[in-house]
């Protein structure tokens, strides 16, 4: 099946980098069941597709749309007590309402949010784009940060960088908090600088149970319009939301090693592979031992954070 064939009682609404997203059909029997049965609901489905320098490659990465599904369920159930989520059901079968089996491990049926225009950023290290903030001015988002802090630096404790959502290609802009603030209100804002620290504390904390270090993540909260609860949607905690690194090759002053896209990235930057990153063509093909190692990388960072193995 295709990424845009939709299944009986579906229909295909949006594709981004790496999910396509289906609503109930409201002109079929089978739409109307889903939503007599579930309400205002998405199928969300996590394909195998990866993205690089805001480029969708040709190359697929096998397992990925699995690990990055049922890594995100994992983490949901690790903080249903911090904050609710908008998981309705990931179990597969035949009836209206469940994931069509032609998705099953890598799709949710999820509750439809009102998403908060903002990507809300926790950091415990600094790396990335926090780090380039750094360098220029000694703070991130407008949060002063100590002196002599180095490319994968510990921070004295986690912060809320926020970010604004960007449009498909385009890059995310880091903001300060007072900007939020102005997007959705100060009550809105204070309450999603606290959660996402809250599943930020959480989560890296579990990871360094595992021997992981979650440099950094990135949370979507939206509001529920039934409840009218902050709710967490999206991925979360994944590879793909996230900077995992491994806690025993920890070493800050230089680039850590992470659980991610790393190999792809090192390798279309390389001489190998024959791709100007400033021009217009479209990245090529990754080599077989490229999407191998990446693979590797993202399975790994699943068993070691759930102790379980994918399949």
């Amino acid at each position: 099946m295709t990424a845009t064939t939709a299944p009986a009682g579906w229909t295909h609404t949006y594709s981004g980098k790496v999910r396509d997203l289906y609503v109930p059909d409201a002109a079929s029997e089978a739409g109307r069941a889903v939503q007599d049965r579930h309400g205002d609901v998405v199928l969300v489905v996590a394909s195998d597709r990866i993205s690089a320098f805001d480029h969708v490659l040709a190359s697929e990465i096998p397992d990925k749309g699995i690990v990055l599904t049922q890594l995100s369920l994992w983490w949901f159930a690790q903080l249903e007590d911090l904050v609710p989520n908008h998981v309705v059901t990931a179990e597969p079968g035949d009836e209206p309402g469940d994931v069509p089996p032609v998705f099953a491990g890598r799709a949710m049926v999820c509750r439809r949010l009102d998403m908060f225009p903002v990507e809300c950023v926790a950091r415990g290290y600094l790396t990335g784009s926090g780090l380039a903030e750094y360098r220029a001015g000694g703070e991130v988002t407008g949060i002063p940060l100590p002196a002599g802090l180095v490319d994968g630096s510990r921070l004295p404790e986690p912060i809320f960088t926020p970010a604004t959502k960007a449009e498909l290609g385009d890059h995310d802009e880091n903001v300060s908090f007072d900007v939020v603030a102005g997007t959705v209100g100060a009550e809105a804002a204070e309450r999603l600088r606290e959660l996402t620290l809250a599943v930020y504390a959480r989560a890296e904390g579990i990871a360094r149970e595992r021997g992981v270090i979650l440099a950094d993540t990135k949370l979507e909260f939206g509001t529920d319009p039934v409840t009218g609860a902050v709710t967490l949607g999206d991925e979360v905690l994944t590879p793909d939301s996230s900077r995992f690194w491994p806690a025993d090759a920890w070493e800050p002053g230089r680039a850590q090693p992470s659980f991610d896209k790393q190999y792809v990235r090192d390798w279309l930057t390389s001489p190998a592979s024959g791709w100007d990153r400033a021009g217009d063509a479209a990245p090529p093909a990754l080599p077989a031992d490229v999407v191998e190692r990446t693979r590797a990388r993202y399975v790994e960072a699943f068993e070691r954070l759930t102790g379980r193995g994918l399949g």
